[in-house]
């Protein structure tokens, strides 16, 4: 699934396709994603201007001068497709600006979605409303976590992906974070010191911003809209890497649990 790195890096690659372009034709394909498509869609985006892009959490905005945000998505598979060929089966939604330019929104699998909530209160679209702090955010801070998790016996590794806690993190980046930061992912949230919750949000920034740089993980089916891959995978301490070395020299490990795996090294996280 796309996470935080990979829907930053898709807003940027829209960014200079639809910044300050009005949009002439806007068709929906089909009635519906993972829910409904707002049937209003095309009334309420054909011919409005695009006046800002950006990214709350693992969603990505498109902010028009109606004062509608369309919100996005992209579910296990979705992708936007810039400049496309021929349409593809899985080709939901389509826009042309008036400088000709045409994206298109794919999704094989249908998890993502789409909707449109009004500008002014974003805030309050209600998969927004609860979320906590993002993490390349300023408000993200030891102080914050210190807070947040005292008291609490669940895992470090389960209150870093509660989307109420931190907004936006991923399995992916959590599993990264943790094993620059030095902490076991079974630790109990509430028994961190604060020095060491600084040094986990410093490497949830240095993880992420170079999530970023290297244009997000190419896992399943992610691309950039422009079609290239990202290629951070290359780059995983753990994730991913059962019975391979640590940098520090010990072996990493991976443990499953609800569905989704973990991989950390026990001999420099603890």
């Amino acid at each position: 699934m796309p996470e935080l790195p990979e829907v930053e890096t898709t807003v940027r690659g829209l960014t200079p396709v639809l910044q300050g372009q009005r949009l002439a034709t806007v068709e929906p394909r089909r009635a519906d994603l993972r829910k409904a498509i707002p049937v209003d869609l095309r009334q309420r985006l054909t011919g409005a201007t695009i006046i800002g892009l950006g990214r709350r959490a693992k969603y990505g905005m498109i902010n028009t001068d109606r004062g509608d945000t369309l919100i996005f998505h992209l579910g296990m598979s979705g992708r936007w497709r810039v400049d496309p060929g021929a349409l593809q089966a899985h080709d939901h939604l389509l826009i042309e600006t008036d400088s000709g330019r045409r994206l298109a929104l794919n999704d094989a699998r249908r998890f993502g979605f789409l909707d449109l909530w009004c500008t002014e209160s974003i805030a309050d679209y209600p998969a927004f409303a609860a979320m906590g702090p993002e993490p390349l955010g300023a408000d993200l801070k030891a102080a914050y976590l210190d807070r947040e998790l005292a008291g609490r016996s669940a895992s470090i590794k389960a209150m870093l992906l509660d989307q109420r806690i931190v907004a936006g993190l991923g399995n992916i980046y959590v599993c990264e974070a943790l094993h620059v930061a030095g902490i076991a992912p079974s630790r109990a949230a509430g028994q961190i010191a604060t020095a060491r919750l600084d040094r986990l949000v410093i490497a949830i920034r240095e993880v992420l911003l170079a999530a970023i740089e290297a244009g997000g993980s190419t896992l399943r089916d992610f691309a950039h809209p422009d079609g290239e891959l990202g290629y951070f995978s290359k780059q995983f301490l753990v994730y991913g890497r059962e019975g391979e070395p640590c940098v520090c020299g010990g072996t990493v490990r991976r443990r499953t649990e609800n569905g989704r795996s973990t991989f950390w090294c026990p001999k420099c996280q603890r």
